[in-house]
């Protein structure tokens, strides 16, 4: 039955949410059901949502009920909602809690031995008790389902599977103390002070009651300073800590923000990598290094760094990327706080299931044209530019497998000229051109003069051009997939991507965020910005690249950002 023909949102049966773009009230719907709903496609008159298990128990999480959840879908909805979707709402939502994990009443050490999974509804417990997945596992008690404190992790990644999220109430271990303070002043003079949202984030991660909660993943834009957040939770829980980061850039980059922001002295932090393996009350090492082993056969011997001093926090950055081999050693660690910081929780692999159950659910979001109104990050026009292949490769496109056609598109050489065009529009700005394809990159850092850095590129070179490119000495440089994660370059305000990985929305975040840093801001780090940010897609039209790109495209439309279509003509 029809409700009201200018509300833009359609409920159907399978919790799919379709968002009429074009509606009055379009905006204040997409903002209302992204704390709830996970996008599926957008295209270009109607957006897919879909309501999931995982995305109603991580609104469970962040302080959501059904009866914040029913309310805005009949705010929006154009037409009845069907029936049975509000009272599956109702028990989704239910099942997270009904599970509790706790120590075993007869504990006396800090980190209890045996641990209890309890519920007030005995059937649930037979339920589990039956899973095969579980038997080598839980053993019956009068108290509830009792299992080794080893098997946590392990336990509370199977039962989700089941639809059983748990909450944890088992302690965690403190760690060994370490006094961490936030200065007042940076390294170099300058006031410093967390901002207002990232003081928010810290203290959801941590639990109304303080130092309570202790493990889960917070959402914060790319240049909204997760870095500092993630300073902010040491400095509260005053602990030992392991940060485990993307590259060694990242590495680098927390050990400079923690010597400039903390009262931590060099001998307090220490780089555990390729190039060095040192270890202190505060280590930071990349995820490459934790995973490496001599061949497939053996085991991987630098995870024993979880084991070498008593952690008492884990901050995993960019938490997103999770390889299996880490998984694996936080799922044995779960009775350390953990810490996931992200700009975006989708993984191409769907294993956000994993990042919920072993590193936690979301304890915060905020959405990322919040920030930009509030100036915290630099506004961002996205443009896509679409050009013809040349008729020369055609032919050879056609003929090609479809990873080959992808290459093809992705390499048309008549990309250099709307290259060429874009740098000299832009010829006072601090421009990135990103691409996937080395060759692409070469010919274009020949043609344009400018350093390019990729995976070859040593380390110390590296550093080298990227210091030059902050402190504007280049304007421009090339980078490849090395410079998705964690490269702060605050003064870039173009981005042109040439190539990517395939369909990759988690990339394409990662991409723009290069370019989100605020720009123009005083001493004191306070809003508003000056000038805007500029990311440019380039797309060999009527190919396979159209496709990809329109599934990059996902992640910038649920943050809200429009995305204009040009053609190339010339």
């Amino acid at each position: 039955m029809l409700i009201d023909p200018l509300n833009p949102l359609i409920v159907q049966n399978d919790g799919t949410l379709l968002l009429d773009v074009h509606a009055p009230k379009a905006e204040a719907a997409r903002l209302a059901i992204i704390p709830f709903a996970e996008l599926e496609k957008s295209p270009e008159h109607i957006h897919t949502y879909r309501i999931t298990s995982l995305s109603l128990w991580n609104a469970v999480s962040a302080g959501f009920t059904p009866h914040h959840i029913i309310p805005i879908l009949n705010a929006y909805t154009r037409y009845e909602i069907p029936l049975g979707i509000g009272e599956g709402i109702v028990l989704t939502m239910a099942r997270y809690g009904k599970i509790r994990l706790i120590p075993a009443p007869s504990h006396t050490e800090s980190l209890p031995e045996t641990l209890l999974l309890v519920s007030d509804d005995p059937r649930i417990l037979m339920e589990i008790h039956a899973a095969k997945e579980l038997a080598q596992y839980l053993s019956k008690t009068p108290q509830g389902l009792s299992l080794h404190y080893s098997h946590r992790g392990r336990v509370k990644w199977e039962l989700i599977k089941l639809g059983w999220p748990v909450k944890d109430e088992a302690p965690f271990v403190p760690g060994e103390p370490l006094d961490i303070r936030l200065r007042q002043l940076s390294a170099a003079r300058l006031p410093f002070a967390p901002r207002p949202y990232q003081r928010e984030a810290a203290l959801a991660f941590l639990g109304s009651e303080g130092p309570g909660s202790g493990y889960g993943v917070l959402v914060l834009p790319c240049g909204s300073g997760k870095t500092v957040v993630g300073m902010l939770v040491m400095s509260l829980l005053k602990t030992n800590t392991l940060i485990l980061a993307p590259n060694i850039t990242a590495v680098r980059q927390w050990i400079r923000e923690l010597l400039d922001k903390t009262e931590l002295s060099p001998g307090q932090i220490a780089e555990y990598s390729g190039d060095f393996k040192a270890v202190a009350p505060v280590t930071v090492a990349t995820y490459q290094i934790l995973t490496w082993r001599p061949d497939k056969t053996e085991d991987f011997p630098h995870l024993r760094l979880f084991q070498e001093r008593s952690w008492g926090l884990v901050i995993y950055d960019e938490v997103q990327l999770l390889p299996a081999p880490v998984f694996r050693i936080t799922a044995e660690l779960q009775a350390v706080r953990r810490l996931g910081l992200t700009a975006t929780l989708v993984r191409e692999d769907g294993a956000e299931d994993a990042v919920f159950s072993l590193v936690g659910p979301k304890r915060y979001d905020v959405p990322w044209k919040d920030l930009e109104l509030t100036g915290w990050i630099a506004p961002a026009r996205c443009t896509e530019i679409r050009l013809d292949l040349p008729q020369s490769l055609k032919i050879p496109y056609a003929s090609s497998s479809s990873r080959e056609r992808y290459r093809i598109a992705s390499e048309n050489p008549l990309k250099t000229r709307v290259v060429q065009h874009l740098v000299d529009t832009h010829e006072d700005a601090q421009i990135l051109i990103i691409g996937h394809y080395l060759d692409q990159l070469a010919s274009l850092a020949k043609l344009l003069k400018a350093p390019l850095i990729s995976g070859k590129t040593p380390q110390g070179e590296r550093e080298n051009i990227y210091h030059a490119f902050r402190n504007a000495q280049v304007r421009l440089i090339l980078v490849s997939k090395v410079a998705n994660y964690a490269v702060d370059l605050p003064d870039a305000s173009v981005a042109i991507q040439v190539s990517g990985s395939f369909g990759s929305r988690q990339e394409e975040a990662q991409r723009l965020g290069r370019i989100l840093r605020p720009k123009g801001m005083g001493p004191a780090r306070k809003p508003p910005h000056k000038g805007h940010a500029f990311f440019y897609t380039l797309v060999s039209r009527n190919t396979v690249e159209e496709r990809f790109a329109a599934h990059r495209q996902q992640f910038l439309v649920e943050q809200g950002y429009t995305y204009a279509i040009e053609e190339w003509v010339g």
